[in-house]
């Protein structure tokens, strides 16, 4: 059974690039039956994840199939979820009752927070619920409530304060005051982020109202489509200021004009004893001043000035339960504008409001102004210690929080979902507090432990959290690249977390883990396993080495939990020598430690080098690589050496083995049948001659290529492999044969095939006893061919889809990610670049090749920034950051830096500052740069670093030389070093002044990786449902896609990219079945989640915003759909530029709406530079090119020129006729079209004639243009953007379902044979897929069905 739990289906985020896959063996998944369907591929992963969708593991094979407790079946689990709400009546103070919809296994405390979001409700947070007058207890689940039920009414009862309550009440009446007010999604604070859809969707909702009221007819009403000018095809203008456009709600209406804490706090003890809490400054909008008592019954106005104090009661002699209440009564102001706040608030989409998992930082923001915020003020000087959770007094204890998680009970679906919900909470809380520590720590805002040593081996504690900078300490890294490794460890070692994690064995706790880049800083923040303060690490340490190998312990309890993921992560058990020359047993590589906490929990640490070395980066002297690899140029030697295998290229190699394996065998056991027919006496007559010659084959690119087309064939290999396994030894020829085949593949048991990987081999210091040569032999034997495949498999794999379009990568990080997905490093960038210059399709990869340079430029470009930012004291830092821009994106020749002295010059400047931050050495070298040297070190970076040379000795060259842009180049730098600049206009080429001055540089961010912890049940529903959808089951595919968003939200919550996915196919699903609404309405909700879970102009958001405008369009929305259109060809020019195959898709759909509402001259602009796109991209004589024309032809039909409308059908015509016969319908269609156009020509051309011969009396019969029809140009948008309806007959779905049955049956044998060797290697095809692609010439590169690609 392959249950792949670690893809992200179309969204993966960059940083999550792929989490290690194989859950914890499936721990007691919905009994494996009841999912048929998992097996089946999803059909609109990027078809990029269907390469690497092969096996992870069968879920019983990774040794914790001891004990599988909880095999409940699917039905009634589902069912505990699927409770039914029911509804209850609130009796709130002061307002009307109403009814509230609840759930059975809601906490009391979620009615809570509904209150304080109501618009009526919202101004009260200290009350209870009452029912029948009893109060109800926060934290207790509605359904263990006696007698509530349906009707119940519930009464809302207020509640003393205490000094906690009345500060969450300030907060929270100070929160409703900015709920509209983006600032602090611009300062990347709480978890808000910015969205700017209801900018381009608002317009039309108030339009539509006025029209309504106007007439009836929508469909043609006069819009105004004229773009502005920088979005027409060709423009050459890329301004920055619309990415931010202003939204009229921000201007926020004034309330009040200050509301902070008084200066007379705290109350002294007599007044305490009166009840008062705490006392607040507030200054209304009339410009009255007034002092305010927060006591134990409310809020009132008091007699205290700023300078006198005075805490008795003033007049009006009002008591307020709530703030709010009392503000209303002294400011008429207040009142109005908050009423009016509150009615905006509250018609937002929650999903503007909610808080991300995790800050996402936007790289532009306006101009702000600074207001006073008693809240941000407080938060800044108590350093929230604790306080974030409003739990004064005591600091969260990390790592017992995240190891608690993990031991909760998962034995079913609801006890795993609380279990996965709670993991999730605690990292995104971790990785935020982790994220401000580290900040602080750079800024020089902690006290170091160990204060006396210099400043780079100074570690820190804050906040339980455990901090160190990314520098060699005590020559730990000496042998391995110094302070360059110390900087890649963290990195690595976080990605062993992550797999480990997602191992998910139990009784092994890895410790959490974020790794922080800041201000050219790397810090390492983790948290602290009990006791380890205490005690000396030597003493510690009882499994691993703490000096890479040269002391080495082992540790029985260890081995044995390290032996349970050795399977899913491929790691061989293996002995060393340590310095005693002793053999000692490890399940890991050496540097790997184990620790017991006081806690008596197992930790492992330091997993950098989990997965094993890459030897194309680490020349061992006397070993020579494969053929492949000393070709290409290596190996070559990197900067440290713990360059890593990705997990994926080790998944994607031992899948390819696998493969090999089979085939292997199933020729010889063919040849063994075939010679038993001929001649039954000769019995020896295995042939290992053929098996010989086949292993020496240099595992060639055929592995890969010729997966999908023996899906049948390996069925039959399947059942061999089965029968080898049944039979005991019987028939020796089989386990001969099965014998060969495992020596062939470098399987490490002979009696079935098991790849694994030695993580020490080729590690400095590691020493292997003697009688495990021959092992380690075979091993190094393994990684050559590992590294091999890399260069002659994967890298080729990833041209070729790229030159297939299978893959559309826009920017850096979706590049990336691409080539991540593929195990392929970033250290391989130059390689892949080189091999598409190599390419034949070299133009249709024109825009990965730019993509590819100005990754290369920036990561170069990155490098050096990091060292130059580590020179820079805070006061220079806008300085040196903008003299950086200047060098690096400015044509101005000779940019001089600002210092920072210029502001102020001290008098006495003390040379002997004690504690300085990291590296404060000489605060002013970074002035002297200048972009001549800055491009020189560029090029020297990205010939050393990715072995690829630049030609271009300037950023005006490099633009020049390989067709970048500058905007982009801008983008890229700043996303990856975490600047923020000023939203305006640059003049980048100027030759007069610098592009940047130090204003510009408002903010510089931490740039975070982190775990992600995923949802795994959610995640088989999601894929059974895509496969469903596959098999063409619209219906069931919708049902187990909605579970899977319940799922999805009760895991991660609201905010998620995987929810994002969720979404997207759900509207896709609801359009083909024809209800636009709900389309609409999920579509929405999947873009406002991209735009503040990805980031506003990600090329996920683009994708989002399309199909958005696709279902806007089919709505009659059509100004809507357009401006959609719109904006998503506008951040495609800004993240890439004009030149990239999905702007061909962007301009067709623009065309066509355009078409629609009659801009004849504007829609041509745009579908012939889809035509000229397409035509480069696709090649001439791609069905596309062909769609391309007709779409043309089309328009100048309705402009009535024919003699261009048939020229563009000719041209369509000629390539169906070629593509696909005289025949197909396709051609058959063109073929009428081109009549029809003809019949009009010459009818226009006798109307001509007519007027020419009779002058003006002429008799001339009225011409008939045809405005297209809606509906015949939302079938055309259909068409291109690869929906398809296909009809199915009654008979064709029998079939259908007879061939999806039959699979399951096979899967269900394949099953059956548990644990004789891994799973196969290949996912059957989609079912319900037409074989060829040719019968839909529409969707030449679409898959078939009701496809939902993308």
């Amino acid at each position: 059974m392959v249950i792949k739990t670690d893809e992200l289906p179309a969204a993966a985020p960059a940083d999550s690039a792929r989490e290690p896959s194989s859950q914890a063996g499936g721990k007691g998944r919905p009994g494996a039956a009841e999912l048929p369907s998992v097996m089946l591929l999803n059909g609109d992963c990027p078809e990029s994840l269907k390469k690497e969708e092969g096996p992870t593991e069968p879920p019983q094979e990774n040794g914790l199939d001891e004990a599988e407790p909880g095999e409940e079946t699917t039905g009634q689990e589902v069912i505990v979820i699927q409770d039914t709400g029911f509804s209850v009546k609130i009796l709130a103070p002061g307002i009307e009752p109403f009814s509230l919809q609840v759930s059975p296994q809601e906490m009391v405390q979620e009615i809570h927070q509904v209150l304080m979001d109501r618009e009526d409700t919202c101004h009260r947070t200290c009350f209870s619920l009452h029912l029948d007058g009893n109060m109800l207890d926060h934290f207790s689940e509605l359904r263990s409530v006696e007698g509530l039920q349906e009707g119940s009414v519930l009464r809302v009862v207020e509640e003393p304060y205490t000094v906690r309550e009345a500060r969450i009440h300030v907060r929270h009446v100070r929160d409703l005051l900015k709920s509209l007010d983006p600032s602090d999604a611009f300062n990347g604070v709480d978890c808000n982020s910015l969205s700017f859809l209801s900018v381009f969707t608002d317009r039309d909702s108030e339009m539509l109202k006025d029209a309504g009221k106007r007439k009836k007819g929508l469909e043609m009403d006069p819009i105004d489509c004229t773009p502005p000018e920088y979005i027409l095809p060709g423009s050459r203008e890329r301004p920055l200021c619309p990415l931010q456009p202003q939204n009229r709600d921000w201007k926020p209406l004034q309330c009040l004009k200050v509301l902070t804490m008084s200066g007379w706090n705290p109350p002294p003890g007599n007044r305490k004893m009166h009840g008062d809490l705490m006392y607040l400054f507030v200054i209304t909008a009339e410009d009255r001043q007034v002092s305010i008592t927060a006591s134990t019954r409310g809020f009132y106005l008091n007699q205290s000035t700023a300078y006198h104090f005075n805490p008795k009661p003033a007049s009006p002699r009002f008591l307020s339960h709530s703030l709010v209440e009392l503000l209303n009564q002294i400011s008429p102001t207040f009142k109005k504008n908050f009423a009016v706040l509150q009615k905006k608030r509250v018609q937002r989409h929650p999903f503007e409001r909610i808080a991300t998992p995790f800050q996402v930082y936007s790289w532009t923001a306006p101009q702000a102004e600074h207001a006073m915020d008693c809240v941000r003020a407080e938060d800044a000087y108590t350093s929230r210690l604790g306080y974030e959770e409003h739990i004064p007094g005591q600091t969260r204890d990390w790592n017992e929080e995240l190891q608690t998680t993990r031991e909760l009970p998962r034995k079913n679906l609801p006890e795993r979902l609380l279990r996965e919900r709670a993991i999730f909470k605690v990292h995104s809380d971790f990785t935020a507090a982790a994220t401000r520590g580290a900040m602080a720590v750079i800024d020089g805002n902690v006290m170091a432990i160990n204060p006396s040593e210099e400043t780079k081996m100074q570690m820190f504690i804050w906040n339980n959290i455990f901090f160190s900078l990314g520098f060699d300490v005590r020559d730990h890294y000496k042998d391995f690249g110094g302070d360059v490794a110390a900087y890649v460890a963290p990195a690595n070692d976080l990605n062993g977390v992550r797999t480990y994690n997602a191992v998910d064995v139990e009784g092994l706790y890895t410790l959490g883990t974020v790794v922080v880049d800041y201000r050219g800083y790397r810090v390492t923040a983790q948290s602290i396993i009990p006791g380890i303060l205490e005690r000396d690490q030597e003493q510690s340490v009882i499994y691993g080495s703490i000096d890479f190998g040269k002391t080495v312990v082992s540790h029985p309890r260890y081995l044995e939990l390290l032996e349970r993921t050795s399977r899913p992560l491929k790691i061989l058990r293996h002995r060393v020598l340590n310095d005693r020359d002793e053999e000692v047993e490890l399940c890991s590589s050496v540097e790997c430690k184990g620790i017991i906490g006081n806690d008596g929990r197992h930790y492992i640490l330091d997993l950098l080098r989990t997965f094993p070395p890459d030897l194309n980066f680490l020349p061992v002297p006397g070993e020579r690589l494969p053929e492949e690899c000393t070709r290409a140029g290596f190996p070559r030697t990197h900067r440290h050496k713990l360059c890593c295998l990705r997990q994926e290229l080790v998944d994607a190699f031992v899948e390819h083995r696998y493969l090999l394996f089979m085939k292997l065998a199933a020729l010889q056991l063919m040849q063994q049948k075939a010679s038993k027919m001929e001649n039954s006496t000769s019995l020896e007559n295995g042939s290992p001659p053929s098996l010989e010659s086949k292993s020496e084959d240099p595992l060639g690119p055929e592995g890969s290529e010729e997966e999908g087309g023996s899906a049948s064939g390996l069925a039959k290999v399947k059942e061999l492999a089965e029968t080898i396994a049944s039979d005991d030894g019987t028939d020796p020829r089989s386990r001969e044969v099965i014998r060969n085949a495992c020596k062939a593949v470098g399987s490490i048991s002979s009696t079935a095939f098991d790849v694994r990987f030695n993580p020490d081999i080729f590690s400095p210091g590691v020493r292997f006893p003697e009688s495990c040569q021959e092992e380690v032999r075979d091993q190094k034997q393994l990684l050559k061919d590992a590294a091999a495949f890399l260069l002659s498999c994967q890298i080729p794999g990833l041209v070729k889809d790229c030159t297939d379009h299978v893959v559309l990568p826009m920017d850096g990080a979706t590049l990336s990610e691409v080539m991540r997905q593929r195990g392929i490093n970033m250290r391989y960038l130059g390689k892949v670049l080189d091999l598409v210059l190599r390419s034949p399709a070299r133009d249709q990869l024109d825009h990965i090749y730019k993509i590819g340079i100005g990754e290369l430029i920036t990561r170069s470009a990155k490098h050096i920034f990091k060292t130059y930012l580590q020179g820079v004291e805070l006061s220079g830092l806008s300085a040196a950051i903008s003299h950086f821009l200047n060098c690096f994106l400015s044509s101005y020749p000779n940019p001089v830096a600002h210092l920072p002295a210029d502001e102020l010059v001290s008098k006495k400047r003390n040379r002997r500052r004690r504690n300085r931050p990291p590296g404060a050495a000489d605060n002013t070298a970074w002035a002297v740069m200048t972009p001549q040297e800055l491009w020189k070190n560029i090029c020297q970076e990205a010939k050393n670093y990715f072995d690829f040379t630049l030609e271009c000795e300037s950023v005006d060259q490099a633009v020049e030389t390989y067709g970048l842009q500058k905007i982009t180049l801008l983008r890229e730098i700043s996303l990856k070093t975490g600047i923020q600049i000023l939203l305006k206009e640059y003049s980048f080429d100027s030759r007069h002044k610098p592009a940047f001055t130090e204003e510009d540089v408002l903010n510089i961010f931490p740039v975070v990786k982190h775990v992600n912890p995923k949802a795994s049940d959610a995640f088989h529903f999601f894929q059974s449902g895509q496969a469903k959808v596959q098999q063409g089951f619209l219906k069931e595919g919708c049902e187990l896609i909605n579970e899977a968003l319940n799922l999805f939200n009760n895991v991660y919550g609201a905010m998620h990219v995987e929810i994002c996915a969720c979404l997207r196919l759900l509207a896709r699903l609801h359009y083909i079945m024809g209800d636009y609404a709900e389309a609409l309405s999920n579509q929405q909700k999947a873009v406002l989640m991209s735009e503040r879970v990805m980031g506003i102009e990600h090329p996920n958001t683009i994708q989002e915003y399309m199909h958005l405008a696709l279902y806007c369009f089919a709505s009659s929305q059509l100004s809507t759909a357009l401006s959609l259109l719109y904006r998503a060809r506008y951040l495609t020019l800004l993240v890439f530029g004009e030149d990239h195959p999905e702007m061909a898709l962007l301009d067709n759909n623009i065309g066509l709406v355009l078409h629609g509402v009659m801009e004849y001259d504007l829609s041509l602009r745009f579908l012939e530079n889809a035509l000229a796109v397409s035509t480069k991209y696709h090649g001439p004589k791609s069905l596309k090119v062909a769609l391309s024309h007709h779409l043309v032809a089309r328009v100048y039909e309705s402009k009535a020129e024919f003699r261009s409308a048939l020229q563009h059908e000719k041209d369509g015509y000629t390539i169906y006729k070629t593509q696909l016969g005289e025949d197909h319908e396709k051609t058959k269609e063109s073929s009428e079209y081109l009549k029809c156009l003809t019949q009009q020509a010459v009818a226009l051309q006798r109307t001509m004639n007519e007027i020419y011969r009779n002058g003006s009396s002429a008799n001339i019969p009225p011409l008939k243009f045809t405005a297209p029809s809606m509906a015949s140009v939302l079938e055309q948008l259909n068409v291109i953007n690869g929906i398809l309806f296909i009809p199915l007959s009654q008979k064709d779905l029998e079939n259908l379902k007879a061939e999806v049955a039959r699979r399951h049956q096979l899967q269900e044998a394949s099953r059956n044979r548990d644990k004789a060797e891994e799973p196969m290697a290949t996912e059957p095809e989609p079912a319900g897929a037409p074989e060829d692609a040719a019968s839909q010439p529409q969707a030449a590169k679409d898959p078939p069905s009701p496809s939902l690609q993308g």
